[in-house]
């Protein structure tokens, strides 16, 4: 049944428009895993209390995005342990329609002494929950990762995958045919993983096999349909890959020269992936997805290097492929050429994800300000709204709500 919805999405991404889409928000940017939203009236603007139906304290520290499944929504925390240094890296579950925890589940224990340091910009729990239905699946890097049902018991947990992170975690899982996929991206080994989502064993793992003086990544995979086949579309540092998703295999892969801490999701239309290349210099690639092989000198269709983003992923839009770069440049390109029809400044630094509803593209920056434009080939702002506090977080939105996270609340904003 997985198959069948990634196979149905990616094919339907071409119709957009047409799309009906089921108003859970179970993963890292939504329904397709690019940022979309079609359902009820979003508000346009907000403030800490204006069209704000609650918000709630969330305890510790965490970046992982907010998900909402049946009525609930699903998040992670670091959560500082009374009389010491070690933090408890809990599940947390909200009501959705109230804003009251209904349940907090510690994960796993990080202790202090063995934990490595992050950016400064990170959180020990950074990745975005996602879920099946039935379970939630809970991601912390080289800390581990673990399988919850919906009343927070913990079904499976695994600490078996560790390895050496740079600046801590960061890449969330995708779901694939009853498999959770992720990407290990350390300093000491480099592997693209799949583990059955009924008991966490491994049902696959490929190396990278790439050659980079930067090895680390945080990026978070695309399935794709192709030929009536799905391939996992991973990037990494030097490199972005497709993996068969029934047995791991690599497909095709395009190299770039320089490119590391890779953290930006693949958007997927027109027959391409779109992905950002990383540090120190970013470029937006378009690659063909029909290759075999190495296929960097055939199948690259065009590059953008002004305005690339570092961080936050890329959205497709129809024809026009729309980013918003770490410093603050919004750009919109014809997602077939690549011909640049605008690159304007938005104020503030961006890390959290751009979404796309009712014509507008909204935009969240570091210090909590959102700015909604409106989508389409010629730069407008519509409105900005500020809740006055940090925030890495990428939105989710379900059923005329937006369920935003700053560093200590997470806050309902509808129309009133």
């Amino acid at each position: 049944m997985l198959r069948l919805t990634i196979l149905i999405a990616s094919l339907a991404l071409a119709a957009l428009a047409n799309l009906t889409y089921a108003e859970d928000w179970r993963e890292f940017r939504g329904p397709t895993g690019q940022g979309h939203y079609l359902g009820k009236a979003l508000p346009i603007d907000w403030s800490v209390t204006k069209n704000v139906a609650w918000k709630q304290a969330i305890p510790g520290k965490g970046w992982s995005s907010p998900i909402v499944l049946d009525g609930r929504v699903y998040l992670t925390s670091a959560v500082p342990i009374d009389g010491s240094k070690d933090l408890s890296l809990q599940a947390i579950c909200v009501d959705a329609a109230k804003g009251s925890i209904i349940w907090k589940k510690e994960v796993f224990r990080q202790e202090s002494a063995a934990a490595p340091n992050i950016h400064k910009k990170n959180s020990h729990a950074s990745p975005t929950p996602i879920a099946d239905g039935k379970r939630i699946y809970v991601h912390f890097g080289h800390q581990g990762t673990a399988c919850l049902d919906l009343d927070g018991k913990i079904v499976w947990s695994t600490k078996e995958h560790r390895y050496a992170p740079v600046h801590g975690n960061g890449g969330t899982p995708i779901l694939v045919d009853n498999r959770l996929v992720f990407s290990t991206d350390g300093s000491d080994k480099q592997f693209v993983i799949a583990l059955n989502t009924a008991d966490g064993k491994v049902a696959w793992k490929t190396p990278r096999k790439t050659k980079v003086g930067q090895p680390f990544s945080f990026s978070t995979p695309l399935a794709i349909a192709v030929n009536g086949k799905i391939q996992i579309v991973s990037p990494a540092s030097g490199a972005v890959m497709a993996y068969d998703a029934d047995d791991g295999k690599e497909i095709w892969r395009v190299r770039y020269e320089g490119g590391y801490s890779v953290i930006p999701r693949p958007v997927y239309g027109h027959g391409m992936v779109y992905i950002g290349t990383g540090y120190n210099s970013p470029v937006v690639l378009a690659i063909k997805v029909d290759g075999k092989g190495d296929v960097t000198d055939s199948h690259v269709a065009w590059t953008l290097k002004k305005g690339a983003p570092h961080t936050p992923s890329l959205l497709l839009i129809d024809n026009e492929l729309h980013a918003v770069s770490d410093g603050g440049i919004a750009s919109c390109v014809d997602a077939r050429t690549g011909k640049v029809h605008y690159q304007e400044r938005v104020p503030g630094g961006y890390s959290a994800s751009p979404f796309f509803a009712d014509g507008r593209i909204y935009l969240q920056n570091e210090a909590g300000v959102t700015t909604v434009l409106r989508a389409g080939t010629t730069f407008e702002i519509l409105a900005t709204s500020d809740v006055k506090e940090r925030t890495f977080a990428s939105y989710a939105v379900v059923d005329g709500a937006i369920f935003l996270r700053s560093e200590t609340q997470l806050y309902r904003i509808q129309k009133k």
